[in-house]
């Protein structure tokens, strides 16, 4: 039977696993807006810590990914090389070039808002890190993360609607990292403004009809939005929120939730992206099933669920580099759920 809890072994599978893109400058998918020919650069030039990973929020997250293994796992066979991989990395020289490429006025909204919340979960998980080294690292990443919160903060008044595509423009999923990072991090006033943001954007939406997913959708709209309203509110306004929202899940609707993606194509960066959406949606059924009473009938047909997309990612993770460069992170949320 197949490992669906997070193993030691699982673990320092994770990590060879980012510990082998991370540092990969090419191939690369570079996101660069031009006011002069002289701007083009190679991406360790533009981004002197985020280079690899294909792209840069992948290897944001590769190295969250890491802080997180050594946190649960400090015995990890792999802990030399990740502690020597951020030791060269996380630099204020290094941060100051990620810092330079966020003040190019058309770079304004590079990563947002997925980027942008995966550079706030890394920073969480370094500052919060009983690792001495991955704090010191959290202290240099600061200024860059503090850049970003301010991108956030300024862009959350102007969002008047939200954005439901199951890709990196999903805002349910952004928010849904950065509230906890607020919460947990003590900047009270922005956690405030996520959560009204999410009520004014969803509160009143009932009825989902889980149209999904999309041919290169990583992430579920109707799940991320459950499981953001799920950080937001207290369980007594939750349970009738989702029940609104989700009216059939009891008997298994909409049943395009409850069957897992099928991938055509895992050299096709796009169509890879369904392996994602299987371990995110694994990710969200358990937190969902989490937050419910054992006796509901919903609890268990959600845990049985997750087995299933779990089942239909977990050995889809390595043998491509489109999905070996970021698979793993959606891998641990699921795991660890």
């Amino acid at each position: 039977m197949m490992e669906t809890r997070l193993t030691q072994e699982l673990a320092s599978r994770f990590a060879r696993l980012a510990l082998s893109h991370l540092t990969r400058e090419y191939p690369n998918e570079l996101v660069l807006a031009l006011q002069h020919g002289d701007e083009l650069a190679e991406p360790r030039q533009l981004h002197p810590i985020f280079y690899g990973s294909y792209d840069w929020h992948s290897c944001v997250h590769g190295y969250w990914l890491l802080a997180r293994l050594l946190g649960r796992f400090p015995d990890l066979p792999e802990r030399p090389a990740i502690l020597a991989v951020m030791a060269e990395h996380f630099t204020d020289t290094k941060v100051a070039g990620e810092l330079a490429y966020f003040d190019h006025p058309l770079h304004q909204r590079f990563e947002r808002p997925y980027g942008w919340a995966w550079l706030l979960a890394l920073h969480g998980e370094l500052a919060q890190s009983p690792e001495a080294p991955l704090r010191d690292h959290a202290a240099v990443l600061a200024p860059l993360a503090n850049r970003l919160l301010g991108l956030l903060a300024a862009f959350l008044p102007k969002a008047t609607y939200p954005v439901r595509v199951g890709t990196h423009f999903n805002t349910a999923f952004a928010l849904a990292l950065a509230l906890p990072y607020c919460q947990s991090m003590g900047f009270a006033a922005l956690a405030r403004e996520i959560t009204e943001c999410a009520e004014r954007w969803h509160l009143q939406d009932v009825a989902c009809q889980a149209w999904e997913p999309s041919g290169d959708e990583f992430l579920s709209p109707s799940l991320m939005e459950a499981e953001l309203m799920r950080r937001v509110l207290p369980a007594d306004r939750f349970e009738p929120w989702l029940s609104a929202f989700l009216p059939a899940l009891a008997s298994g609707e909409p049943a395009t939730l409850f069957t897992p993606a099928s991938v055509s194509d895992r050299s096709d960066g796009k169509i890879a992206h369904l392996d994602g959406l299987n371990l995110s949606r694994a990710w969200c059924l358990r937190s969902l099933a989490r937050a419910l009473p054992e006796a509901d009938s919903r609890h268990d047909l959600l845990l049985a669920n997750a087995e299933r997309h779990l089942a239909a990612a977990l050995t889809h993770l390595a043998g491509d580099y489109m999905g070996e460069h970021w698979l793993a992170t959606f891998a641990l949320l699921a795991l660890e759920a």
